[in-house]
């Protein structure tokens, strides 16, 4: 019995620390590969960002779903990087995808860069500001159309900017 119990206890760690690698993988893939124009140090990231928006935005993890309010947001208006305050998402090009994530057809031009994404023990693509690299979601192939694509994003990778306000 003790030799089970420990052949599942370290099996478990060994799976959560390549979990945990593989989201290491990813971050230095992306900052190697690229260059973006806004940089700044993790202590002025935490300085400007939450500690949500932070672990999200620097570290490519995940909201909850239906966690946050721009998914029901449905006003006229610009969804801002939250890093860096690109217009990334037209409110023309939201819908509901039932997900719980706020979700859109298409970026704006020059808004978004992707990257190949193989954490999970899947291939995705992986989209974040094309100007600070903030980390916002993935892009999949089952969205309406023009486009055919749903971009799955983060609410707390986004600032909205009501038309109104603009």
């Amino acid at each position: 019995m003790m030799t089970t119990r420990r052949f599942f206890l370290f099996s478990g760690t060994a799976l959560l620390a390549s979990a945990g690698l593989g989201r290491f993988a990813r971050n230095s893939f992306a900052a190697a590969t690229e260059t973006f124009e806004v940089t700044k140090t993790e202590a002025e990231w935490k300085a400007i960002l939450t500690e949500d928006q932070f672990r999200i935005l620097r570290q490519q993890d995940t909201e909850r779903p239906f966690t946050s309010a721009l998914n029901t947001e449905k006003r006229k208006g610009i969804f801002q990087c939250a890093g860096c305050e690109l217009p990334v998402y037209a409110s023309e090009t939201k819908f509901d995808s039932g997900t719980g994530w706020p979700s859109f057809w298409e970026a704006i031009e020059g808004g978004i860069g992707t990257v190949e994404d193989t954490s999970l023990f899947m291939t995705r693509v992986e989209c974040h500001c094309r100007r600070c690299g903030g980390h916002f979601g993935h892009i999949f192939d089952d969205g309406p159309q023009p486009t055919g694509k749903r971009h799955c994003i983060n609410g707390l990778a986004l600032k909205f900017v009501s038309a109104t306000a603009a």
